[in-house]
């Protein structure tokens, strides 16, 4: 079991920079894949980013060339650096986990065995 606990959240303009993380209760190396994903109010929860732990990324394309995600094994703490914000960014995020072998860029929610409770971004116009 590990708890992963979103924070970085809040209100921002558009164009405007937030940082999010997300801290494990604890070590992120047996996890092969760490996710950030978002809820927009009234839509179904979508995959943001993902990097496993040989270094493999993947980004939706609405935030190619603005988001950045990271991980830090040693800080069990992954990153989500968000630039160049946009009112369409506002949504719930939230950190996953998935212990699956090999090393995969997961979409599917399925395949992620752990959640944290959630952190809003909000971002005005």
């Amino acid at each position: 079991q590990v708890m992963l606990v979103e924070s970085g959240g809040g209100l921002v303009q558009a164009g405007g920079s937030l940082r999010l993380s997300c801290a494990a209760s604890r070590s992120i190396s047996r996890f092969t894949t760490m996710g950030w994903y978002r809820q927009p109010p009234g839509k179904q929860r979508e995959l943001v980013a993902s990097i496993t732990s040989n270094g493999s990324i993947n980004y939706v394309d609405s935030v190619k060339g603005r988001f950045t995600i990271t991980r830090d094994n040693a800080k069990k703490t992954v990153y989500l650096q968000m630039n160049s914000l946009r009112p369409e960014d506002t949504a719930v995020y939230y950190c996953a986990a998935s212990p699956r072998p090999g090393y995969v860029c997961y979409e599917s929610q399925d395949e992620y065995d752990y959640w944290g409770q959630g952190t809003q971004v909000t971002v005005s116009s």
